[in-house]
This record gives C-alpha cells, structure tokens and sequence, in this order.
C-alpha cells in the first residue's frame, strides 16, 4: 500500500470536517445576526428624523405644497413675483411680531417659501391663498398670515416658524 496516494487523496473524514465546520459557521453567524441587527435604530426613529429631499419642479407660480418631515405638516410656497414684492414692501413696525421676508427666506430664492403648516395659536392647519393678504388664514380662530407666513391679525402670536432647510440645487431642497 502506497502511503503517498491515500493521503493525497480526500477522504470522507475530510469532507465531514469541513461540512462540519460550514455548518458551525452558519450557526455561529445566525446566533450574532439578531444581536447586531438590535444596534440599528427602528423605522419609526430613522422616519422621525430623517432629511426629507423634494423636488421643486412640479410646484407651479402661486402653487403651495403640503409635506411632513418628523411628524409636522410643512408648507412649500412657490410665491408669484407679485407676492415676494407684497411681501418685501410691508413696514416691519406694523407687525406684531416684526421679521422682515429676506429672513425667512433663503438668499436668490426668494419666491420659495418653506414654513411650518400650524397655526401658532392652538395648532390649526391655516387655508392657503386665502384671507386680506392672500397668504394664510385659519378658519378656527381668525389668524390671518401673510405670503410670508407672518401673522398679520388675530390672536396668533408669533409668525409661522421656518423649519431648517437646504437648497442642494436650483430645484430641489432638504428639509432637516
């Protein structure tokens, strides 16, 4: 008997090790995956706070768009030229609470308007393209914003707040 050419040769010894190891292998790797899988935050986390991308193509002069990000209703307003000039002309001394409308929006994007979509009175979603100013107005309560989204009577105190935002190019823009 040639030593040489059974030792060459595989065995079914060697098969056994090595479907025995492949099978450790699995096992060893389904034990850890739900531990690793556990450091990962939820869906509903990641949903929370996650930037929200939108395209601003679609949105037509005059059109207002309504998005959530983190669980809050959001206004896009594509404002008409006749709007951002409206709205640049007011005297700040005759708000109750003065901003003027290069504040809230962002520099050689001034025909877009992102604002938050409550009342900040008690919370009530504002009609859009209504009211004396053809900016917001809230059937609840009587609030009335303007096309920059300040308030401009009723018992609102403050104006509608500018969430964080980005423009990433000329038509698109990340809230959050």
């Amino acid at each position: 008997m040639d030593v040489a050419t059974t030792a060459a040769e595989p065995t079914r010894r060697d098969f056994l090790y090595l479907a025995t190891g492949a099978v450790g292998a699995v096992g060893v790797a389904a034990a850890i995956w739900p531990f690793i899988s556990q450091m990962n935050p939820d869906a509903d986390t990641i949903a929370q706070g996650a930037p929200v991308d939108f395209d601003l193509t679609p949105v037509a002069e005059g059109q207002i768009v309504k998005l959530f990000w983190r669980g809050k209703l959001i206004f896009v307003r594509n404002r008409t030229p006749a709007e951002v000039k409206a709205a640049e002309d007011v005297s700040l001394a005759s708000l109750p609470d003065p901003q003027p409308d290069s504040a809230r929006v962002k520099k050689g994007h001034a025909n877009w308007l992102v604002v938050y979509g409550n009342c900040t009175h008690l919370g009530c979603v504002p009609l859009g393209n209504e009211g004396p100013y053809n900016g917001w107005l809230c059937p609840c309560h009587g609030s009335v914003f303007d096309t920059s989204g300040r308030i401009r009577q009723g018992p609102a105190p403050t104006n509608l707040p500018v969430p964080p935002y980005e423009f990433v190019s000329d038509t698109k823009i990340k809230i959050g």
